[in-house]
């Protein structure tokens, strides 16, 4: 018998509603438009080859931006990626350069990613510094590294190192095989393994997730070595792609980074958001950033599209997770 005097429960929400109001259907429909608004800048925009080579542009920095994800939703954040890209890279170059035997250069670029993510982790979590005040700090301390070791000058790489993104597998670029291997491996760690998940509940609840027994520390000081070493791998490629080394490599690459995450439906808080998201994001980015430079627009003004997508993915992400609670 029903208790006449209970209130009536509220229905739960159909499925597919609540899938189409996730971020990342957001991102999905942005980047059907951007392909559709780009193809009538240029026909080339409909070509898949085109747009696979458009994408090892910016392959580095997304690579780095997926765990950049990671790093987010455990309730932190790395603005330092891009200079340690180009610090591991002018250490390999510099070494390289120096006859140090390729392999032993390669391996310095890769230890120096460790390191630096090791300091970012030794300052945020065993000095408890905030995240964004650190990474900005280590920011300008890498890249004025890089620009000590490198000078004003491009440091040569061997021939045979040269030309990452025109390796093809199954007749798509190296670096494209690479971020989507990452991606699809990241997002499996994410959904489907208890590491993911305590990631997920370190950024929604720290003092629960202490409380259940999950050694945070520990997962966000593998979160801050996984990015260092990601940024490394990642400025390798950049000078096997560019065929030299400046130590203003991928600058202005922190904004492309976080803007992926954003765009992705990261909430900036922590506790919400997908590599799937972020996977969408990048290639939405690669869309917008190639369709403006095929239309001539200036810097300035690509500069202030990003910005400005930067900060409606921001409302728009939040505005959805407060409405949906989850």
């Amino acid at each position: 018998m029903t208790d006449a005097t209970s209130s009536p429960k509220t229905p739960a929400q159909p499925a597919w509603q609540s899938a189409l109001i996730r971020p990342e259907v957001m991102t999905f429909a942005l980047l059907v438009l951007a392909v559709v608004v780009a193809s009538r800048i240029s026909p080339f925009f409909l070509d898949i080859s085109y747009i696979l080579r458009s994408f090892t542009l910016y392959s580095e920095i997304a690579l780095v931006a997926l765990v950049l994800t990671m790093v987010i939703i455990a309730g932190e954040i790395d603005l330092s990626g891009a200079a340690q890209m180009a610090l591991s890279a002018s250490l390999f170059a510099w070494a390289q350069a120096s006859g140090v035997p390729m392999p032993m250069a390669i391996a310095i670029g890769l230890l120096a990613g460790l390191a630096m993510g090791a300091l970012n982790a030794f300052m945020v979590i065993a000095l408890q510094l905030p995240s964004i005040i650190v990474t900005i700090g280590t920011l300008i301390l890498f890249r004025g590294l890089a620009q000590i070791i490198a000078g004003d000058r491009s440091i040569r790489v061997p021939e045979w190192y040269i030309g990452i993104n025109e390796v093809m597998v199954l007749g798509i670029p190296l670096p494209v095989v690479i971020f989507t291997a990452t991606a699809l491996v990241l997002a499996v760690v994410m959904g489907l393994t208890v590491f993911g998940r305590q990631i997920y509940l370190i950024g929604t609840n720290a003092v629960a997730a202490r409380h259940a027994g999950i050694r945070s520390a520990r997962i966000k000081t593998i979160l801050f070595l996984l990015l260092g070493l990601t940024a490394s791998i990642a400025g390798l490629m950049t000078a096997s792609r560019l065929g030299s080394v400046r130590y203003d490599l991928a600058l202005g690459g922190e904004l492309q980074m976080v803007l992926i995450a954003m765009l992705g439906g990261t909430y900036i808080f922590g506790g919400r958001g997908s590599i799937i998201g972020s996977f969408l994001a990048a290639w939405l980015l690669v869309i917008v950033s190639t369709g403006m430079i095929v239309a001539n627009w200036l810097p300035a003004w690509q500069l202030c599209v990003l910005g400005s997508l930067l900060i409606v993915s921001i409302v728009a992400t939040n505005l959805i997770y407060s409405r949906t609670q989850r």
